[in-house]
C-alpha cells in the first residue's frame, strides 16, 4: 500500500513538474512574440528593467487566460524566463550559487550538482534537446566556438572562468550533455584548506618552505580531488620578486602576484588549423625569461619539455597530474614520455624524471567528500633501475590524522631545502 501511495505521489510530482515546464514554454513563446511585436531591444535593458517587463507581461497573460498560478509561481516563472532571455536558462541560478562546485546536465530532464563533495539531483529541467542546445550555443557565442553534428564536442569557459564541456548527439545518446566545473569567485587560501582539514600546520610549513626554496613539485590526484585548488594555494607562496608564467588549457589559477604572465592553449578553428598546444606554450615560455613555470596539468607530449626545463636550470616548476598515487604518477610520466616519442632507454628516462622532480604531493577526495593531502613523497633518485621514493607525510585514514611517515627523512629534507635556499 505504501509503495502504491509513493508511486502515485511520484507520478503526481512528475506531472506537476511537466505542467510547470509546459507553462513556462508557453509563456516564453508568448513573450518572444510580444518582444518582436513591440520591437523591444533586450540588449539595452538592465536586468532589473527586463525583470519588470517580463513580470508585467506574464501577469497580463495569466490574468487574460485565467490560469491558476499563485504569486510564488508567478515570481518563479518570471525569474526563470528572465534567465532564459538574458542568462543560461535553468543553469543560471546554479551558476550563481557559490555553494555549487559542479553542474552536470544529462540531457534535458536530468540536472545534477556537486555540493560539499557530494552529488545530488535537482528539480531544474530543460524543455527539450533544442533548449539545451540553445544554452550551449549561448555559452559558446562570445568565444567564437561552434557545436554541431560535424563538431559534436567542445571545451569552453564561462565569463567567470568556469570550465565547460559539451557533447551532443549522435555521440551523446540521451541528448546534449553539459559539464561545468565552477570557478570560485574567491579562491581558497591556505588558511581555508587548514580550516577544512586538507592538511595540518606541519605539512603547510613544509610545503611553504619547499615552494619558496624552488623545489620542483607535482600535485597528483583524481578528477575533482582538488589538484588545481592546491596548485593555486602553493603558487601564492612564490616570492613576489620572481617572474611567473602560467600555462593552462582553461585559465583557472588566480595568483595574487605582482609579476604574472598568463598563457592559455587554443584549439583548432573550424578549418582545422590554428591550434596552439601546451607544448607550444612551454617552448615559448622558455624564451620569456621565467623564474617559475606553473603548468596547469601535464597530459600530453609537453611532458618532455617540462622535464627538460626542470633539468636545465628552471627550478621551482609546479604542475598537476592525474594519478592514483605517487608510484602511478611516475609510471604515468613514463607513459606520457613514450607517447611523446622519447628515444632514450628506460633507465635514462627514469634518471631524467628523478633528477627533475623533487616532491610529489598526492591529494584525494574521501568517500565523505572531504579533500585531504594523503601523501607528500620525496623522489630521492634511481637505484637498480627503480625510483627511490621516501614518503615524508601521510594521512592515516583509519586514525583520521596526519602523521610524519618518516621523521628522519622529513628533518633531512627540511635541512636540505633550507640549505639550498641560502
Amino acid at each position: 500500500m505504501a509503495n502504491s501511495i509513493f508511486g502515485e505521489n511520484y507520478g503526481l510530482k512528475q506531472k506537476a513538474d511537466q505542467d510547470f515546464q509546459d507553462m513556462k514554454f508557453q509563456l516564453h513563446r508568448h513573450l518572444i512574440a510580444e518582444i518582436e511585436r513591440e520591437n523591444v531591444d533586450l540588449f539595452i535593458l538592465s536586468r532589473d528593467r527586463l525583470s519588470e517587463y517580463v513580470h508585467n507581461k506574464i501577469r497580463e497573460y495569466i490574468s487574460e487566460k485565467r490560469l491558476p498560478v499563485s504569486g510564488y509561481e508567478l515570481q518563479t516563472l518570471s525569474g526563470q524566463i528572465v534567465d532564459e532571455l538574458a542568462g543560461y536558462g535553468p543553469l543560471e541560478s546554479l551558476i550563481n550559487d557559490d555553494h555549487v562546485d559542479d553542474i552536470l546536465v544529462n540531457g534535458p530532464r536530468q540536472i545534477f550538482i556537486e555540493r560539499n563533495g557530494k552529488l545530488e539531483g535537482t528539480n531544474y529541467r530543460f524543455i527539450d534537446d533544442d533548449h539545451v542546445l540553445r544554452v550551449i550555443r549561448r555559452i559558446l557565442a562570445p568565444l567564437g566556438r561552434r557545436i554541431d553534428e560535424s563538431s559534436p564536442m567542445v571545451d569552453a569557459r564561462l565569463p567567470d572562468g568556469s570550465r565547460v564541456n559539451a557533447i551532443i548527439p549522435p555521440l551523446a545518446l540521451d541528448g546534449p550533455c553539459i559539464s561545468i566545473r565552477k570557478f570560485r569567485k574567491e579562491p581558497l587560501l591556505a588558511a581555508d584548506l587548514l580550516k577544512l582539514g586538507s592538511f595540518d600546520d606541519a605539512m603547510l610549513a613544509f610545503l611553504t618552505a619547499a615552494v619558496q626554496q624552488r623545489c620542483n613539485i607535482i600535485i597528483t590526484g583524481g578528477t575533482g580531488s582538488g589538484k588545481t585548488t592546491l596548485l593555486n594555494v602553493l603558487s601564492r607562496f612564490i616570492p613576489q620578486d620572481e617572474r611567473v608564467v602560467t600555462i593552462e588549457d582553461a585559465a583557472e589559477l588566480q595568483l595574487k602576484h605582482e609579476h604574472v604572465v598568463r598563457l592559455e592553449t587554443r584549439p583548432h578553428n573550424i578549418d582545422g588549423v590554428g591550434e596552439i598546444t601546451a607544448r607550444d606554450l612551454v617552448r615559448n615560455t622558455l624564451r620569456m625569461r621565467p623564474d617559475r613555470i606553473v603548468l596547469g596539468e601535464v597530459r600530453g607530449n609537453e611532458v618532455m619539455d617540462v622535464l627538460q626545463a626542470m633539468n636545465t636550470g628552471h627550478d621551482g616548476c609546479m604542475t598537476t597530474l592525474h594519478a592514483n598515487n605517487c608510484t602511478d604518477a611516475m609510471l604515468r610520466l613514463e607513459m606520457l614520455a613514450g607517447l611523446a616519442n622519447f628515444q632514450g632507454s628506460e633507465k635514462t628516462l627514469r634518471q631524467m624524471i628523478a633528477a627533475a622532480i623533487e616532491l610529489v604531493v598526492h591529494i584525494s577526495r574521501l568517500p565523505n567528500g572531504q579533500r585531504k593531502v594523503v601523501s607528500i613523497t620525496e623522489i630521492a633518485g634511481v637505484r637498480d633501475g627503480q625510483f627511490v621514493m621516501s614518503e615524508l607525510y601521510a594521512y592515516d585514514v583509519a586514525g583520521k590524522q596526519f602523521v610524519r611517515a618518516n621523521v628522519q627523512s622529513v628533518n633531512y629534507k627540511l635541512q636540505a631545502i633550507t640549505a639550498g635556499g641560502q
